[in-house]
């Protein structure tokens, strides 16, 4: 994707690509055909100026990488696929997000192009994406391991933010901290960094991160290492010097609801009970603080409590787990209960990545201590 005139942004793998064959470069293909349990890498055509500049995969190393079968042109490609619709009238591809009519920016334009091409060969193209959430919904025990180090390094970076904190004084020198640190292992963030003083808490994605930290109000961090290809998203709340009296009264709400919360979850849990029994819990939450009056005041309660509490962690910080009825294990989630309280410049947000397992649930982030000072 363009940056700026004639430079790119970084390139980043599409997460569905990468956990079928872990490429981690731009415009290959792959091919998989499930009938004779055979796969093929397509690699891009790569002409001396990019070769020069920016290099490419070798195909002996795509092929270790992958565990494919071959690696072939994209001229062979399009021959290979034209014999393949002669025996098979269904290919699966990715089909359109079911989201897009709520983003605000341009979809990868490949994905298109990919199914026009097979639209052109096979009787019927149809959408693998749902098929692929539930795939990756489940986690396998190297997939867990990989998450346990992403997180366990974002937790740790936490305790030393934590502690240089009084040294600090804009919201950029905090993500700072964490730019290094991450880097220092190997790291990078796993998405934007959400460093938010005051009432930028209130803003739910805000990515400015230059205000200065103002002694009495709360800084609000979102943050989470990738690892392995596998992202951590861990949220705590600090206070700038001494809390007043009303912060902690309404961070003491969250972290009651966050505890209480996290002990729902179990294997067979329905997904609509797990989501009244939050709403019960957040609402008595902002009765205690004062903030909402009836149970069944809607509007006010997504007043100060705007977004979802939970969603899948994986390779995408917001991975789908299909749209299941109900948990099942091996399936990891945050739980990020919050409230914002835009009038009073507060917002409180407690964030852990929660596994479920057999008999209930692990909480891969427990040894990061939620308290506000």
């Amino acid at each position: 994707m363009q940056r700026g005139n004639d430079a790119a942004f970084a390139f980043e793998q599409e997460a569905n690509f990468w956990y079928l064959c872990g490429i981690d470069s731009p415009d290959w293909w792959l091919i998989v055909d499930g009938t004779r349990g055979k796969s093929w890498l397509v690699a891009p055509d790569v002409d001396g100026v990019h070769q020069t500049f920016e290099g490419s995969l070798p195909h002996d190393e795509a092929l270790k990488i992958s565990g494919a079968n071959d690696v072939i042109s994209h001229d062979d490609a399009l021959k290979l696929l034209r014999e393949l619709a002669k025996k098979h009238s269904v290919a699966y591809t990715l089909g359109e997000h079911p989201h897009r009519e709520h983003f605000n920016f341009v979809e990868n334009p490949a994905q298109k192009k990919l199914s026009n091409v097979l639209e052109r060969m096979f009787s019927s193209v149809q959408d693998c994406r749902k098929d692929m959430a539930q795939l990756r919904a489940i986690k396998q025990p190297e997939e867990i391991v990989a998450m346990k180090k992403a997180i366990r390094l974002t937790c740790d970076t936490f305790d030393i933010v934590k502690q240089k904190l009084p040294t600090l004084h804009y919201e950029y020198e905090v993500e700072a901290e964490f730019d290094y640190h991450f880097k220092k292992h190997g790291s990078h963030h796993g998405y934007d960094p959400i460093v938010a003083g005051g009432k930028n808490a209130c803003t739910l994605h805000y990515m400015k991160n230059n205000a200065t930290l103002k002694k009495g109000s709360l800084l609000l961090l979102d943050i989470g290492a990738i690892y392995g290809g596998y992202c951590a998203d861990i949220s705590r709340t600090f206070a700038i010097g001494q809390p007043t009296k009303r912060q902690l009264e309404v961070y003491a709400s969250v972290e009651r609801a966050h505890k209480e919360i996290i002990t729902l979850l179990r294997p067979g849990l329905l997904i609509a009970e797990y989501s009244q029994k939050v709403d019960d819990i957040m609402k008595r939450a902002l009765i205690d603080i004062g903030l909402l009056k009836q149970l069944d005041d809607d509007s006010t309660y997504r007043r100060y409590f705007p977004h979802a509490i939970s969603h899948g962690l994986g390779v995408d910080v917001h991975d789908s787990l299909g749209s299941p009825r109900f948990f099942e294990p091996g399936m990891v989630l945050t739980v990020e209960p919050g409230i914002y309280i835009p009038d009073e410049a507060i917002g409180v947000r407690i964030e852990d990545d929660i596994l479920i397992t057999a008999d209930g649930n692990e909480n891969l982030s427990t040894g990061l201590s939620t308290g506000l000072v």
